[in-house]
């Protein structure tokens, strides 16, 4: 299956990285509503899990939090591989934002 990443600098330690990106789920239910469901999230470590569908298409990935990143890496069903940089760019604008507020 081909993967999908983005990599998103941050000047937070890794605790509060991780306790902004607790939003994450919640920040793309918002942002893409009518447009993604069965969001899901759990932690592993440092690392943030998650899953959801868009437009029926399946994504799961994982979002390790560093001192100085957050570093997500994702399967990309075939079906989607031409949204493949829209969804990248769509993502990485979020947890964008999540470390700058």
């Amino acid at each position: 299956m081909p993967k999908f990443g983005v990599t998103v600098p941050h000047n937070l330690t890794t605790d509060e990285a991780c306790s902004r990106l607790e939003r994450f789920v919640e920040v793309l239910q918002q942002k893409f509503e009518g447009k993604v469901s069965d969001l899901q999230q759990s932690w592993d470590g440092d690392t943030l899990n998650f899953s959801f569908k868009t437009f029926g298409i399946q994504l799961t990935g994982g979002i390790a939090v560093t001192d100085n990143e957050l570093k997500l890496d994702g399967d990309l069903p075939f079906a989607a591989m031409m949204f493949r940089g829209k969804i990248e760019s769509d993502i990485k604008e979020q947890l964008e934002r999540i470390v700058a507020a």
